[in-house]
């Protein structure tokens, strides 16, 4: 009786642990987006985190939420806008404590590369696993356009200069290109192929209800929308390139976890991006559970790959 007990109350404690763990699993935040600033340079139509302020959190705030995030199991960090490098100083203290202090795994920028310095990367370079560019047509007037473009620079040079910093510095370079109605039809693969970026993403261009649709946007993305099918005929036009990851707006849906400017994550369920409580103020597993986010999502649209740069990339 005393064994059955034993046996019983063990197998009692393994289920208890069980549920713990898959619970946390479950709420990690393995991938974050931080989205620290809606400042921004350019004026892409689609773009779906309008300007709305120039609000940008005290850098040791800032670190505080990393630090939550870090311990709720983040392994990935991506800091987005607006555009980062309206921040300089800002986003390199983060890179740096982020690698440095925190050890997160990967550490990304995404960026339209227009602000990008040589200088800055020569203190900060060896702190990022990952620069992001984003680049929507291998034509200038074209993406003037789409808006992704500043009068007296040239996108697509900027574009191949990066390219030469990440190879400086050891840093996967990665192309996001969003597909809308005015690049639907073309064919990036020449530029892609001297670029030579270790993941291309293509998104099909996307609406959110506040953002870039709907009657309080700043913006209406409408006619920047395409259709699945040519969302389809623009990715089969490059079937051919190998690190080409298509991005749907069904795959889209739910699997990132997208934090604001004041470190609160946006629920996106309902069409909206809809903030919830500050991960400053809040418990983190609450504010994922509350975040909409989808972990099954996050990993069938591929979230999880080789982020992480080694000593010797294959340039």
């Amino acid at each position: 009786m005393d064994l059955e007990i034993i046996f019983i109350s063990f197998i009692s404690a393994i289920t208890i642990i069980y549920f713990i763990y898959n619970k946390k699993v479950l709420n990690s935040a393995i991938s974050v987006n931080y989205h620290f600033t809606r400042q921004c340079n350019y004026k892409c139509k689609f773009c779906f985190h309008t300007n709305t302020n120039s609000f940008v959190l005290p850098v040791e705030k800032a670190k505080h939420g990393l630090k939550k995030l870090c311990n709720a199991g983040m392994k990935k960090i991506n800091f987005s806008g607006g555009e980062p490098f309206t921040q300089p100083k800002f986003i390199g203290e983060l890179v740096k404590y982020c690698k440095e202090t925190l050890k997160i795994e990967s550490v990304t920028i995404v960026s339209n590369g227009s602000l990008i310095k040589n200088r800055w990367f020569d203190i900060y370079g060896k702190y990022i696993d990952i620069l992001a560019i984003s680049c929507d047509s291998n034509n200038e007037d074209t993406l003037e356009k789409i808006g992704r473009y500043q009068k007296g620079k040239e996108h697509i040079k900027q574009l191949k200069n990066i390219y030469d910093i990440c190879k400086k510095h050891n840093i996967l370079f990665k192309i996001n290109t969003v597909v809308c109605s005015e690049n639907w039809q073309e064919d990036m693969s020449d530029l892609i192929n001297v670029v030579k970026p270790t993941r291309w993403k293509v998104f099909q261009c996307l609406l959110i209800d506040g953002e870039n649709a709907g009657p309080n946007a700043l913006r209406d993305a409408k006619k920047m929308v395409v259709t699945t099918e040519q969302f389809n005929h623009y990715c089969n036009t490059h079937k051919d390139i190998k690190c080409l990851v298509p991005e749907s707006n069904e795959l889209m849906r739910n699997s990132y976890l997208i934090l604001d400017e004041y470190m609160r994550f946006l629920n996106n369920v309902n069409g909206k991006k809809e903030p919830g409580l500050s991960i400053l103020d809040a418990d983190i597993s609450d504010a994922i559970n509350n975040s909409g986010f989808d972990r099954k999502s996050f990993y069938k649209r591929g979230g999880k790959y080789k982020w992480t740069k080694g000593n010797n990339l294959d340039w």
